[in-house]
């Protein structure tokens, strides 16, 4: 078929699937999987070879910078357990896609289940906040054990016919990272960073200052949401590779190790590359050992959380002894020179 006869025949909606399926095969593959093969060759590491692994380092990549990013500001506000509440509501999403595949039939991809019921709690667990006057920790408690009262429910409604489907996305596994999940996250990750570098200023005033973003005039219901909503995008990016039970790691122990450092914009710069040595040592390890990646991705997060707490100390004590050292010197007498009379 010619290249005239396909777009005078082929209806739009084909035009556009083949539109992106050729976007997603440029990048996927004539960048990405192009600049690992290169590196691969000239370093003799031919796991940056696999197409395989080269779709889980993309994952790993992407979960690390929007993980930090929205992480920063969610550290900031005191709602770093809004990860897990939203992981939980994800895991009930999964257990709807398998649960229509099984009973219905129907085609339905858990990625996107997930998605869609993650951003419903999410908005839900605002409004109860917002509308129903419940304290915050109050709404994530009841989104999160009804979430998962949902999903037990779903999975053994089958007798048990999705728990081994849904086992990969409880503990997380690069398996699940298809061709077609890697250029979802990779379309979901650049939405994220653009909603966070368009809304930036507004989001950091209602972060720090609630109040004073409301006296502002600054719609502070509406920042909140989109925020919750991006919590939940980022949540069920991550779980393919985190799993439900890990997946708020990436949200919360990144932004820690950079709390140290001054200034918003350089604590969210230092979380992202924290965030980035973790993933891409965790996928590394995981498939050099065969053990779980999200367990050893957040293992080594918690690794660098230390060793930036320890450095911090370290800096301390250095500077109390450095102050010490100098009051012990002001603080001796001076003795008088006695010149040419010696």
């Amino acid at each position: 078929m010619t290249p005239l006869s396909l777009s005078a025949s082929t209806p739009p909606a084909v035009l556009a699937q083949l539109s992106v399926d050729a976007a997603v095969q440029f990048v996927l593959d004539s960048v990405w999987g192009t600049a690992l093969d290169g590196i691969a060759g000239l370093t003799g590491i031919d796991m940056l070879a696999s197409p395989f692994m080269q779709r889980a380092y993309l994952a790993a990549i992407c979960i690390a910078i929007i993980g930090a990013l929205v992480g920063s500001f969610l550290v900031h506000r005191e709602m770093a357990m809004i990860g897990d509440t939203l992981a939980h509501s994800a895991f009930a999403g999964v257990a709807v896609g398998l649960f229509v595949n099984a009973t219905f039939s129907v085609v339905v991809a858990p990625f996107v289940t997930a998605l869609l019921v993650a951003a419903v709690a999410a908005l839900l667990v605002q409004s109860l906040v917002d509308y129903a006057g419940a304290y915050r920790d109050t709404s994530l408690a009841i989104v999160l054990t009804g979430s998962f009262a949902v999903g037990s429910i779903l999975v053994t409604a089958t007798d048990g016919g999705i728990a081994v489907g849904i086992n990969a996305y409880l503990f997380g596994s690069l398996a699940t990272v298809s061709r077609l999940n890697a250029a979802i996250l990779l379309g979901l990750s650049v939405v994220v960073t653009a909603a966070v570098a368009v809304a930036y200023r507004p989001l950091v005033f209602v972060t720090f200052d609630e109040i004073g973003a409301r006296a502002a005039g600054i719609h502070v219901t509406r920042y909140n949401q989109l925020l919750a909503v991006l919590t939940a995008v980022v949540v069920v990016g991550a779980m393919q590779i985190m799993g439900v039970i890990l997946v708020a790691g990436m949200l919360v122990i990144p932004v820690a190790a950079a709390t140290p450092v001054r200034g918003f914009k350089r604590a969210i710069g230092v979380a992202v590359g924290v965030g980035l040595i973790a993933t891409t040592a965790g996928v590394t390890l995981s498939y050099q050992y065969d053990i779980a990646a999200g367990g050893t991705i957040v293992l080594v997060a918690i690794a660098l959380y230390t060793v930036s707490k320890l450095s911090v100390r370290v800096r301390h004590r250095l500077a109390r002894r450095t102050q010490a050292s100098s009051a012990a010197a002001a603080s001796q007498p001076v003795t008088a020179d006695g010149g040419d009379d010696k």
